[in-house]
């Protein structure tokens, strides 16, 4: 089955607008589907990649009330790339408001991927009786041993050409610690510099999320805003451990028992290794756990979209009549 064809069709926001959140931020966010069927929750990842098109067509229409939003810097949340009050506990809180004053509800179904899963878990966590249920895809917990797989010994091993290259704007000197050195060059320095750390910082992400990677035909400026806030934002939560305390997530992993969840994780999952997804399952037993052969990270992968399009369907209901 194609990609494609795992996906609903094309759909358009049936509502949209931007939510001042306080700090000088302001949210984007959409609803698609239908009034009155489940209301969800759809988590980006990154942290700061922001919501696509493609995003609302994980979810039936006819079945799902859908708010996807643009995390703080993030897609068309306002101002962007910015770092100012953008902290997990900040994202939290803007879950809730969005919850409140936009869809309305005093449950619904969360959905994320990647760095989406590790703010669904911590919203979750902090909010479990306003969650109906989980669905969770390329398990990220946010602990040190995982970025360190990703930023100093683990993916190289796999990806040497992919990590020299990513590793070529940095002297040696300052190699000992890449979270750093992209740091400095991702917040100092004229826009040339920024886009250019910027650049390589995504195409290594990009390269390594899939099993099978073609390049895009060529960038936009689009893509070089997009990349921009993607590294600054994901580099700021790194160098801060992901403002979590180290372990936290599974830590607190039993205050989810009694929530319905679906966990899909790629077995060759290479910017979040499958043990850490395979220590959640044993953690939360009571959450169907689904290891996908010959699969990598993105939800687009194949095994992966299928797997996500069939945990929608389950927990979709129709609309409310009246």
């Amino acid at each position: 089955m194609s990609a494609d064809t795992s996906l609903y069709p094309p759909v358009e926001p049936y509502a949209s607008g931007m939510l001042d959140v306080g700090d000088g931020h302001r949210l984007y966010w959409e609803r698609v589907g239908t009034p009155g069927a489940r209301r969800a929750v759809f988590v980006h990842g990154g942290p700061g990649a922001g919501c696509s098109a493609a995003h609302r067509r994980l979810f039936d229409p006819h079945g799902y009330d859908v708010l996807l939003f643009d995390q703080r810097g993030a897609g068309r949340s306002t101002p962007p790339a910015s770092l100012q009050a953008n902290t997990t506990a900040h994202l939290i809180a803007d879950m809730e408001r969005l919850r409140e004053e936009i869809l309305q509800g005093e449950t619904w179904l969360v959905f994320g991927g990647s760095w989406g899963s590790t703010l669904a878990l911590a919203y979750a966590q902090q909010h479990p009786q306003r969650v109906e249920a989980l669905i969770l895809r390329g398990i990220f917990t946010a602990t040190r041993a995982e970025m360190d797989w990703f930023y100093r010994s683990g993916v190289e091993q796999v990806f040497p050409d992919k990590w020299a290259r990513f590793i070529a704007p940095i002297p040696v000197a300052e190699r000992g610690d890449l979270l750093a050195a992209y740091a400095q060059r991702l917040q100092q320095g004229d826009a040339a510099s920024r886009l250019a750390a910027a650049q390589a910082w995504c195409q290594f992400e990009d390269e390594v999320s899939v099993l099978s990677f073609q390049a895009d035909a060529g960038a936009t400026a689009e893509d070089a805003a997009r990349n921009l806030a993607i590294a600054c934002i994901e580099n700021h939560y790194f160098c801060n451990g992901c403002f979590l305390d180290e372990g936290q997530l599974l830590r607190d992993v039993r205050r989810l028992a009694h929530i319905p969840a679906i966990i899909i994780h790629g077995r060759y999952d290479m910017p979040c290794p499958a043990k850490y997804a395979w220590a959640l399952h044993q953690a939360w037993p009571e959450a169907e756990f689904h290891l996908v052969e010959g699969a990598g990270h993105a939800f687009r992968e194949p095994g992966i979209l299928p797997l996500l399009r069939q945990a929608t369907d389950r927990f979709a209901q129709p609309p409310v009549t009246t």
